[in-house]
This record gives structure tokens, sequence and C-alpha cells, in this order.
């Protein structure tokens, strides 16, 4: 008997994939008797005249009955004679395709449904693009209505040509193309009498007898570390899941990042204690030596991880905002969840051809290459190499939504090769020198809202007091650092970067820090807080109105902006999302530039400045 398949079934919307699973269920007597009696009611009240509508079977929602589509993924669980099975419904329409993308990445099997009135459509060829992306590598493609086509062989013929070739495009090993009708119920569970040119499989009778080679090309023992357990001071345990091989008593693990080696003393699953634990399996390992390890560590032994913080990755992006260079995200990798950008977008992959198109941003479900940077080294794999170490998801770090998925396809090798200087005047001697604790006060608001002015002011008061400082200026920057960068959204996202980068550089010589941006996009100063440091930085929102800024407008440039002269000009015709959580916020169209001032000051000193009496006199 074959072990426990997981499969999906996908494709474009209403090719029937909801159909052919209730029809399946149905004819294999896999229903209790209230689901068929309670199926047969509803379908009364249905979209097929009275007759049987398998699809109430899969789609729970009441959307998903009103308009006779999936909206969400529905997950059954049934099981034959011969094997047992999870199937995963998905949703065939392009507005749910990141719902699509959630049921492939658990699937080891993918039913990829084409309507054969209709052939191979977009949705059709970026569902096959997605699973494959998944690592998915057995494929059923489902000719369905066969009905429609009053079971013409010719007809399905040129579309199993058209599927052939999709295969060779993507690169497809194993893969079976089966003519069915889901309505009803054409070599579904059983041969039909209306197609006996069809000489292969029924769909069920394939989904029991295919072997499926899972992960058996993966090499080594790889655990990633969910949680430490300490129940008592005696015993201190480190647990998770084994993403691949086996470990055994006394096996000598390397723990990554940092690389330190232990042997294993002790293995329990749940609360057996073994000898030997494998792949799967929920584990709990002590080691015969304290080591700092905690969660989004990973045990390794004998397997082919990398430890980096570059790498270059394949990602189906689902936002609805586009993706482009520069954005900030939470990434998820295994048990690690860490800050992280997308440094470059090499390319695009055209749904239809497989051609890879040259782009600057991805929009919403395009599949894309790009370069990605996390904060801090991290353990992983190549997607080929190891699933579970390959793949992830990125996390928008405002609604905390999932805008992508994507698999790594391999380390940059500059991110092995430049390794961090270490110097013997570290940040703490500097800082000491000068008697003051470095940091940097960002200024955000719209153009006119008075931020440099401001800040020109805090930085001359802080110097009388003598500390040491450097004001960095929106418009100095452009005119020299960022003079090659425009106003797009991504130049934006890029000038806030380099900026971020400049500060912590001067915090780290000792220097108090004060920039003065417009930074519009609060991902952007978020992602400038990530490398400056929580504990470093300083975020002042001068909530000036757009009206008080536009009455000052020396420069002209609201003005031309309402005329449509400047392009993305923040607050016109370019938006300016308001700070969520500043440490200060100031309003320099109700406050005078001396009140303004001293408020900041009376910030500074009682939280920031106030150290063993260094700058015990700042704000007085």
């Amino acid at each position: 008997m074959e072990g426990l398949l997981k499969f999906i079934t996908c494709g474009s919307v209403d090719d029937g994939k909801s159909t052919l699973i209730g029809h399946m269920l149905y004819d294999a007597k896999l229903l209790f008797t209230d689901q068929e009696h309670a199926l047969e009611l509803e379908s009364r009240v249905g979209s097929r005249s009275g007759k049987t509508d398998y699809s109430l079977l899969l789609d729970g929602l009441m959307a998903e009955r009103e308009q006779g589509i999936t909206i969400d993924v529905a997950y059954r669980y049934f099981a034959t004679e011969k094997r047992s099975f999870i199937v995963a419904d998905t949703p065939g329409h392009e507005e749910y395709t990141r719902n699509m993308a959630v049921g492939a990445s658990f699937a080891d099997l993918a039913v990829i449904l084409i309507d054969a009135s209709k052939g191979i459509l977009v949705q059709t060829k970026r569902h096959a693009r997605i699973c494959t992306l998944m690592g998915i590598r057995y494929f059923i493609f489902a000719v369905n209505k066969m009905d429609l086509i009053y079971y013409s062989q010719k007809e399905y013929t040129r579309i199993e040509k058209e599927i052939k070739k999709l295969a060779i495009d993507l690169g497809l090993c194993n893969v079976e193309i089966i003519p069915v009708s889901a309505v009803e119920g054409d070599n579904i569970t059983a041969r039909s009498l209306s197609m006996p040119w069809y000489q292969g499989k029924t769909l069920l009778e394939y989904l029991e007898t295919v072997h499926i080679e899972d992960g058996e090309d993966e090499q080594g023992f790889v655990l990633p570390i969910q949680r430490v357990c300490r129940p008592n001071q005696s015993f201190r345990g480190f647990q998770g899941q084994i993403e691949s091989g086996t470990v055994s008593i006394g096996d000598e693990l390397t723990v990554l990042p940092s690389r330190e080696r232990a042997s294993v003393q002790s293995i329990f699953v749940a609360d057996k204690e073994m000898t030997l634990a494998e792949k799967q399996q929920a584990v709990t390992i002590s080691l015969n030596r304290e080591i700092d390890i905690s969660r989004g560590c990973v045990m390794v032994k004998d397997a082919d991880v990398i430890v980096s913080n570059m790498f270059t990755a394949s990602i189906l992006w689902m936002d609805d905002a586009r993706l482009r260079r520069g954005k900030n995200f939470l990434l998820k990798l295994c048990t690690r969840l860490v800050p992280a950008s997308v440094m470059q977008i090499k390319y695009r992959v055209d749904i239809h051809t497989g051609e890879q198109i040259a782009a600057t941003s991805l929009g919403k479900n395009e599949i894309g290459v790009c370069d990605v940077v996390v904060s801090d080294e991290i353990v992983y794999s190549t997607f080929a190499n190891h699933r579970g170490l390959g793949s992830f998801i990125m996390i928008d770090r405002l609604t905390n939504m999932t805008s992508a998925c994507g698999v790594v396809e391999h380390s940059l090798r500059r991110s092995e090769n430049i390794v961090w200087q270490k110097l013997d005047i570290t940040r703490e001697i500097r800082a000491a020198s000068m008697g003051q604790r470095p940091m940097t006060l960002w200024f955000t608001g719209l153009s006119g809202s008075g931020k440099s002015a401001l800040a020109n002011e805090v930085e001359k008061r802080l110097n009388v007091k003598g500390r040491h400082t450097m004001l960095l200026d929106g418009d100095n920057i452009r005119l020299g650092l960022n003079k090659n960068l425009g106003f797009e959204p991504e130049d934006r996202i890029e000038n806030i970067r380099r900026i971020a980068e400049v500060a912590k550089l001067m915090n780290d010589a000792g220097l108090i820090v004060l920039a003065a941006f417009i930074s519009p996009y609060e991902t952007d100063r978020q992602g400038a807080r990530d490398i400056i440091g929580e504990e470093n930085f300083i975020e002042v929102y001068v909530s000036t109105p757009l009206e008080v800024c536009e009455r000052r407008d020396v420069k002209g440039l609201y003005g031309k902006a309402r005329r449509g002269e400047i392009p993305n000009f923040t607050g016109i015709s370019s938006a300016y999302e308001t700070p969520e959580k500043p440490e200060i916020v100031i309003d320099t169209g109700t406050q005078s530039l001396e009140e303004c001032t001293e408020c900041i000051l009376t910030f500074l000193y009682q939280y920031f400045l106030v150290e063993e009496g260094v700058c015990n006199d700042v704000g007085r």
C-alpha cells in the first residue's frame, strides 16, 4: 500500500475542479449518508436545474455557492482500500491566486484541470508554473468537460499536444494526461464507455498507484530549532521537526549559524526516549555541553547548507502594490523571522512563454527572480537541495499580510566572500571619548513642514552644549551622494536606505545625527530604524498640515505640482504615509520654532542623554 498522498486541484476558473473531487468522493462511496442527503437537497436549488451539483461538497462558503466559484482552499481527507489522501481544492480565479499558492505549498502532486472546450488558458499556465515553483514534481493534466466536445478524440489529441509542449517548457518529468468529464463521471473512478479510444488509467486509479519520491535526494541531517525546553535545572532540550536525515545518540552535530559542535546526549519523540529519530518526526534533543541555541538556529550533520545574508530567489508576488527594488519585508524561512529587502529585480517570467523579461518591478501574481538581503546571517539551502530550508515567505511589515512566497535559487558569492572587519576602536570607545550617546533623530514630514529649520535649530543647541553632531538634509544629500536618484518609488526607497546606512556609520563614529527627510513611506522609515537600530533611532514627526506647508511654499514647488509640472510630489500627486508610532510629534504650524526645539531637547534630556552625568545640562 502506497503512503499518504497530498495533492491539489488547480487550473483556470470554472474548469470544474470542485465538481471533479466531489464526483470522485461520491462515486467512490466516501461520503456519509447524511452528506449524500444534504447534497441531494442542496442541488435542487443549485445552478444545475436540480441535477446533482458535486461541487457543493467542496465549496462551503456562502459566496462560493452564490457565485459558483471556489474562493478559499478546501481541504478534504479521504481514504480508499489502497491509499489515504489529503486534497486541497484551490480557486482558479486570478484574484485568489495567493490561496492557490498556499495549497500548492503543501502538495506532492497537482491535478491541473483544462476545459476541453477552451483549451489551455493563461491561468492554467500560471498555476502550472506556480506548482513548479513550489517544488511539485508530479502532475496530472485532467482534460475536463469532454462531454461538451462530444468526447472528440481529435480535439483531445490537439489539447494533448499543447500540454506536452507546456510540460517541456516547464521541464516536467512526471506527467499523466487523462480525458474526463467531472459532471458525468467519465474516467474519474470508472472507465468511460463514451471514450473507448482512451486506454489509460482512471483518475482515481492513477492517484492510488503513483509512487512519490519524497525528498529522497536530500542529503544530511537538518533540524531547525523551534523552541528551547527547560522543565527543570538539570535538563535543556532543543525542539523541532526533522527536515531531512536521521539522528542517533552520540552523533556530533554542528549548530548554525554559530558553527559550534556538540554530541547528542538524548533524543525524545513525544515523551518516549529513543536512540534514533528520522525525517518528519518532532523531537527534543539534548546535547553533551552547553551551547547558546535559540529559535531560528539549525542543527546539521553532513548537510549542504549555507550561512549568509544574501541570495537569489524566484518569487511569486501576491500583493496589490507593485514590488520595487529596496522594498522592506519580514522574511520567514523555516523557524527564523528576520527583516529583509529586495536589492534587485533581475527579471520577470512571461507566463505564456517562460521568457525572462527585464523588469524593475513586479505586479500582482507575477513570477520573477530577485536578489534578497536579510539583516543578519541566516541558515538556508537551495530549494533543489532542501525544500524546507530553501523556501520562504515575505510578510508586509505594516499589514502583516503575506506579500510573496519564494524559493532560494543560489547564494550570492559576495555574501560569502565579504566578511565584516572587526576594529579595535569600537563605537563605544568613540562615544566615550566624546562623552555622549550616539543616536539618530529622524525628522519626517511634508515639504515645507519645517523639518530642516527645526533640525538645524536643535543641532545648534546641542552644539552649544558641547555635543558632537552631523545634520543630513534631503536637498544636500540629493546634490551629492544621491544625485543619481530620481523621485520614482524605487528611487525614494533607495534614497532612504543609503541615508540610513550613512547615519549608522556616523553613529558608529560616535556622532549624534539629525536626518531631515520627507521619507514618505512607513516601510522605508521602518527599514531605516532596522538599519540604525531600534535603541538608537528617534522618529520626529513634523505634523504640520498640508495647507500650512503650501502657504510657506518659498520654492514654489507646490504651485508647480498643482499645475502638473512636478510629478510624484509628496502630498499632491504622491502619498505621504503618516507615522504610526513616532517618538516625538511636532506641529510647527501651531508652535514656534523655539517651542518645538525645547520639546525635542526635553525629550532627549529625559530619556536618552542622561547617562551618569553625560549631557546632564542639555535642554536646560
